[in-house]
């Protein structure tokens, strides 16, 4: 487990990199399009909810032998398919009214709800264009190669939603961008609001996996969408702060992609020991629950001090303004142990008392714990880098 997944753990580093310095680099998008950082972390964290899912229930279904790790028709391929895009059609009209909400709430400026909906909405097509068929290439290919996918899927899934997310986004405000007729825009957005709405019909009157799926998922994605736009209007408050030190701002995809990697790969892996009996679903952890903790607080120790490095070396090669080594090493790991030390018990009790209720914690646990480490990290985070930077 230490090797896989920390291998997939580096790679995903990468990607989030690559996610951290867009993000970085996106200060002129971000003072053109005010509110766009509210939606920012929900967006990201949608597609790391609906595919990472995707991924842990291919997995379950592979441990269990229901599904051949051949790319070979099926329904219950089929069905998770069509569920996903679905749902990415649904969480994104919901992400974007929630947004705008937050925005009013908190009279932070920002752009319409229908520029809102129409972003969120491309972005959504256009990384799920993407997102599918690698999804199901790193599941079933990585069992197939005999690595389990517990290990390896979700959290490289996780990264590449948070690698093509941000570009996703950009293109999708370009899209917007050539829609400049307000009457075009209007007829766009009631069409996509229609589709959703047959969507989600469609995705309950089919019966079998899919309605199970959208019917669990639906509920418990809504909750994860309001901790992801929570999350963004952390970093929103903070925008100031995050704008005058770019480090920190390309940190913030690192730091909040890790923490929900970690989180992801032990939901998936106590998902997939309940449903094959390896452990019970009592709220006093067990012997093997226990050295699945004991794993990722070792990975935690390791990670976290290596993407404070990354987000520093980055900015310096960019000639981007830097916190320096030692300030931004410290706010990571200090972040990290603190918010993985509170995640590792949530995501234990997610998982039991879903299972013990008759759901299926594939559904359930990746979606909620990986929303609430990205609402968690980003206030975490930026509690102890303003804590840091004061002392600074």
């Amino acid at each position: 487990m230490l090797g896989e997944a920390f291998t997939a753990l580096l790679i995903c580093a990468i990607g989030d990199l690559f996610a951290g310095i867009i993000l970085g680099n996106m200060t002129d998008f971000l003072t053109a399009f005010p509110g766009l950082l509210v939606i920012i972390p929900g967006a990201i964290g949608m597609r790391g909810n609906i595919f990472g899912a995707l991924g842990s229930r291919l997995a379950t279904n592979l441990h269990i032998g229901l599904l051949s790790p051949e790319f070979k028709r099926s329904k219950i391929l089929s069905e998770n398919i069509l569920s996903s895009l679905i749902l990415t059609i649904i969480l994104s009209i919901f992400l974007a009214f929630l947004a705008k909400g937050i925005c009013i709430l908190f009279r932070f400026e920002s752009i319409s709800l229908i520029d809102f909906t129409l972003i969120s909405i491309f972005a959504g097509i256009i990384s799920s264009v993407i997102m599918l068929p690698l999804t199901m290439l790193i599941s079933l290919k990585s069992f197939e190669n005999g690595w389990d996918p517990d290990n390896i899927s979700t959290p490289i899934i996780a990264a590449f939603g948070d690698l093509f997310t941000l570009p996703a986004i950009i293109l999708a405000i370009i899209s917007v961008s050539f829609l400049s007729s307000v009457i075009l825009k209007n007829v766009v957005f009631i069409f996509v609001i229609f589709i959703a709405i047959l969507g989600f019909i469609y995705g309950i009157k089919a019966g079998g996996e899919m309605k199970k799926i959208i019917k669990q998922s639906t509920p418990v994605l809504l909750i994860c969408s309001f901790l992801g736009v929570t999350a963004g209007s952390f970093l929103n408050n903070s925008i100031n702060t995050l704008l005058k030190n770019p480090s920190l701002l390309t940190l913030v995809p690192l730091f909040s992609g890790e923490s929900g990697n970690l989180v992801s790969i032990l939901g998936a892996r106590l998902s997939s020991s309940l449903h094959a009996g390896l452990i019970n679903p009592v709220l006093k952890p067990e012997k093997v629950t226990i050295r699945n903790f004991s794993i990722i607080i070792f990975l935690v120790i390791i990670i976290y001090p290596i993407i404070g490095f990354l987000a520093e070396l980055s900015s310096r090669l960019l000639n981007m303004p830097g916190l320096s080594f030692l300030p931004i090493i410290s706010i990571s790991t200090i972040s990290g142990i603190i918010l993985i030390s509170i995640m590792l018990f949530i995501v234990y009790l997610i998982s039991s008392v879903s299972y013990k209720n008759g759901l299926d914690p594939d559904n359930i646990v990746i979606p909620i714990s990986t929303s609430l480490t990205d609402s968690l990290s980003s206030l975490t985070l930026i509690s102890i880098s303003i804590m840091i930077l004061s002392l600074l």
